[in-house]
């Protein structure tokens, strides 16, 4: 029994990670569940049997991105030397993402653009994701900043969220790093000035 359970796990994940790198590539709407279906190599009914529908499909594609972006982040960070090293480290990680030629801009954007604003499930499953981002980065000031107050860390935790956002949004439109670079700049020069301002 447990052999089974584990084919089937295996078939999920399989089916799960097609459909990924499909809808990370080429969008939500432009993929097809013939698309998948063909390019996964499975019947039709192996795929609904696992997944409900192409909406529940993109749920679980938003929420395993997101679950390795944060702990691929984590690690990452973890490399680092405590401090304001780690809390770069942020950015560190977005330059090698973009460098890796598997970077295709946020999965949460592109598809929030794709999706009507009624479709609870999937959008509420973007926010959740974002949420998750924000509250991994805010975990990383506390750590790296404890001297800083509850409102000083919560703030930091907010920018580096947004510098983080906008180098993801702009270098894929740019299609270059420069604003990963500029602004990894931007937080060494407030890290710098939150550091002279607590001595």
């Amino acid at each position: 029994m447990s052999v089974i359970l584990i084919m089937k796990s295996n078939t999920r994940d399989f089916i799960l990670q097609t459909a990924s790198d499909l809808f990370y590539k080429k969008g939500y709407n432009l993929t097809g569940i013939n698309e998948i279906i063909a390019t996964a190599g499975i019947a039709k009914a192996t795929l609904y049997h696992h997944f409900k529908s192409k909406e529940a499909l993109c749920v679980a594609y938003l929420d395993s991105r997101d679950e390795n972006l944060i702990q691929a982040i984590k690690d990452h960070c973890k490399t680092k030397k405590l401090g304001n090293n780690q809390l770069l480290g942020i950015l560190d990680f977005l330059a090698k993402f973009y460098e890796s030629g598997k970077f295709n801009g946020c999965w949460c954007l592109r598809t929030f653009a794709e999706v009507s604003q009624d479709d609870q499930e999937i959008t509420n499953q973007i926010h959740k994701g974002k949420n998750r981002l924000l509250e991994l980065i805010t975990q990383l000031v506390i750590e790296n900043k404890p001297t800083l107050t509850t409102a000083k860390q919560q703030k930091l935790g907010r920018q580096i969220y947004l510098l983080y956002e906008g180098a993801v949004s702009e270098s894929h439109l740019q299609g270059d790093d420069w604003p990963i670079k500029e602004n990894k700049n931007i937080l060494k020069q407030i890290l710098k000035d939150l550091d002279i301002s607590s001595k």
